[in-house]
């Protein structure tokens, strides 16, 4: 039973959407859209995408408790239509140990020394930012926080141009400490955290960088391009590369003990453009991620149906 609704799962998954023409043009990114119509993240909350969301997810018992425990968070943006952007999230402001994901941070503040001319951007320093990111090399992200500093990273953050970690609003990103055993901890306020992401916030993060905001849409170019192809296979693209393998993938995870999240922008045909966001705590993360992308895609390929036949 378990292998035909896994094959039914995957057949619906690559059906196309009848009459879409969505197929026929795939915009590349950041979208060629005016910066100053880009609504906030916060306001583009959509009850229905919300509600299949949350009827997916809770039909699982374990992924439930974990949620009530404040143990799971998730996020999803619909960018299907970059005029009518759908958010859903469940825990969204919770904020939890991220290991490796909030090096999205000291990417975001190299590219704002970059802009701002605090540090010049050198093929060495470009080296290292790729290495953060695609292989999430540990001793790459030390060697920038020592040349951004991590008090410039944790002011970026809180700059009213990003905000990504707010004390009003559950926390968001935040880098305190060194990717190494040695050197001083500046934990976050909240919880006393040395590397936190919250789902809301990460997915603000993706939603500015195809919008072409963050900073601007040259450095939202640049940024796309270092978190494009990543040079880790698991969690959600390991699942990502079987089911879709034509789609781009944007992504950032992490990973220590019980913590496991995974960030990625799909970019593909007809409904497969979109933000997925997941932290948790569980010693059975990774497979839990796995699991969690495909029906990730239900929620977003029924509210594409749904959006296709309220239209019609």
């Amino acid at each position: 039973m378990k292998q035909i609704i896994t094959i039914f799962l995957v057949l619906f998954l690559t059906l196309p959407l009848e009459g879409s023409d969505l197929s026929k043009t795939n915009p590349s990114l950041p979208l060629d859209v005016n910066p100053k119509t880009v609504l906030p993240l916060i306001e583009l909350l959509d009850k229905s995408l919300q509600l299949k969301l949350e009827d997916i997810v809770f039909s699982h018992p374990s992924w439930r408790r974990m949620i009530q425990n404040k143990k799971m968070t998730i996020g999803i943006v619909d960018l299907t239509d970059p005029s009518n952007v759908l958010f859903a999230r469940i825990n969204g402001n919770v904020m939890m140990y991220a290991a490796s994901l909030p090096k999205l941070a000291i990417l975001l503040t190299a590219f704002h020394c970059f802009e701002h001319k605090i540090i010049k951007q050198t093929p060495e320093i470009m080296k290292d930012l790729n290495l953060m990111i695609r292989k999430s090399d540990n001793r790459a992200a030390t060697r920038m926080i020592e040349k951004v500093t991590m008090e410039r990273i944790q002011q970026v953050l809180t700059l009213k141009d990003y905000e990504f970690y707010d004390e009003n609003h559950g926390g968001g990103l935040w880098v305190g400490k060194k990717y190494a055993q040695t050197g001083k901890r500046i934990p976050d306020p909240l919880k006393g955290l040395s590397h936190a992401a919250t789902a809301s916030q990460v997915c603000r993060f993706y939603y500015q960088l195809a919008m072409g905001k963050l900073i601007n849409k040259e450095r939202s170019r640049e940024m796309l391009e270092i978190l494009i192809n990543p040079g880790i296979e698991h969690k959600f693209v390991k699942v990502l590369r079987k089911i879709v393998p034509e789609a781009t993938l944007f992504r950032k995870s992490g990973t220590w003990k019980t913590w496991h999240s995974d960030s990625v922008l799909v970019w593909g045909p007809e409904w497969r453009r979109y933000i997925a966001v997941a932290l948790i705590d569980n010693k059975n993360g990774e497979d839990i991620l796995r699991k969690l992308i495909p029906e990730l895609e239900t929620v977003l390929k029924l509210n594409a149906i749904s959006m296709k036949t309220r239209q019609a």
